[in-house]
């Protein structure tokens, strides 16, 4: 049977979603989202017998249209709409034209900024605003935004539930004319589309280690913020420069045996030259005001590693002074992890290791594969090789995708590999 891809489902979901909202108003988001479902299960029936049409798109936003305009005119007097729209969807002599310029290319994207700031109310904790954008305009399963931050499925349910009924008791959705508040709501919406794409570079999937759809969402969103001049901030060029320079690197994560390839055993040749030099140019742009954010510093970093033929002529101590910056700004532990990595590769395995031993709250490093990969590969280059393979094969249970697993059982198979070679 045809389905609509996974990621024409996030590309589409969240624009209709938007438009909808705007149309039934913020109170009515479950009518919206019910609509969007009936459009994708319209498409799954319709489309199993006739193939999927020329223009997907197009035919999922006419169907989700129709679908509105049945529920106004069946509606209209049992529910209250989007107050702003007024006695517009009240007559019918205005209530096709009101809906049909709704659906235009520009209003819908005018929509879709205006959901993601309405996502950050104010009355909402950071995590709930990115949670509800992650959801709701990128189409993320609760499951997947729980893995995004780190969570259970049942907290983020909960969060999101009550996120949702915040939305649905404002009055309206955010004005982003209102430059203020736009500028307090931004920092968070910039953090969701962060996640967006390290969820699509490095992600949780059970399925798969690299998700370009979802870097490629991130980025047309980071564009969309970009392109709206009260959110083309410095730190909204940095965003967009670090996605760019990470997403050159896709084409070569994987090899021609679709085996995941760690930054030091890719083809650089693979690199994407276009994306590298969007991402410079988005860099210098980002380069204006006093302003220092983490997505400078994480774009910087990237940038470093795109200058280097390989690892053995990158600037590693460039690198550890950005990481150190990071931990100033942002600390984590997997950042700590991160430079950690970095000074292994200048000073060597040892002190990589001393660093890694002093990371603080490394035990929340305790579920992640490649804090033991690490570790192993620390081992393996310090010819301990019995320590390396018990790191691995760890790591290789903590893999979350085949990708991984294969990667890891790679990586226990050199280890076993050397062992032998040393024990002859």
């Amino acid at each position: 049977m045809i389905e609509p891809s996974d990621h024409l489902f996030r590309r589409e979901a969240g624009r209709m979603v938007a438009t909808l909202t705007r149309i039934f108003g913020v109170h009515n988001l479950a009518l919206a989202e019910d609509v969007v479902q009936d459009a994708f299960c319209r498409a799954l029936e319709v489309w199993k017998f006739r193939g999927v049409p020329e223009n997907p798109s197009a035919w999922l936003m006419a169907t989700a249209k129709n679908r509105a305009l049945d529920i106004l005119r069946r509606e209209r007097t049992a529910r209250i709409y989007a107050p702003e729209l007024g006695r517009l969807l009240q007559s019918e002599w205005t209530l096709a034209p009101v809906v049909e310029e709704l659906f235009s290319p520009g209003t819908i994207q005018d929509d879709l900024l205006r959901m993601m700031f309405s996502c950050c109310h104010p009355r909402l904790p950071e995590e709930a605003q990115i949670a509800l954008i992650l959801h709701i305009l990128c189409g993320f399963s609760v499951d997947e935004v729980a893995g995004a931050f780190v969570s259970s499925h049942a907290a983020m349910e909960k969060r999101i539930g009550r996120g949702k009924k915040v939305l649905a008791r404002s009055k309206r959705l955010f004005d982003i004319s209102s430059r203020g508040e736009f500028a307090d709501r931004l920092p968070a919406v910039q953090r969701a589309l962060y996640l967006l794409f390290n969820e699509g570079y490095h992600g949780a999937s059970p399925e798969t280690a690299i998700r370009a759809e979802l870097c490629r969402e991130a980025i047309r969103l980071a564009t969309l913020l970009r392109d709206y001049p009260p959110s083309s901030t410095p730190a909204t060029y940095a965003l967009g420069a670090l996605m760019c320079l990470d997403a050159a690197r896709l084409p070569a994560r994987v090899d021609a045996s679709g085996d995941l390839r760690s930054l030091f055993d890719q083809d650089r040749s693979r690199w994407d030259e276009e994306l590298i030099a969007e991402g410079r140019r988005l860099l210098d742009l980002s380069a204006t005001g006093p302003e220092l954010t983490e997505y400078h510093v994480e774009a910087a970093i990237a940038w470093v590693h795109t200058t280097a033929h390989g690892a053995e002529d990158t600037d590693w101590q460039m690198i550890i002074s950005l990481y150190d910056k990071l931990m100033a700004i942002r600390p984590s532990p997997i950042v700590a992890l991160n430079r950690a990595i970095a000074v292994a590769q200048r000073d060597g395995p040892l002190r990589g290791l001393e660093e890694i031993r002093a990371i603080d709250n490394f035990d929340r490093l305790a579920g992640y594969p490649f804090y033991h990969a690490a570790l192993g590969e620390f081992a393996l280059r310090s010819g301990r090789h019995e320590v390396a393979c018990e790191h691995f094969r760890t790591a290789l249970k903590l893999a979350r995708n085949p990708m991984e697993r294969k990667f890891l059982e790679q990586r226990v198979a050199a280890c076993e590999s050397g062992r032998t070679a040393t024990a002859t």
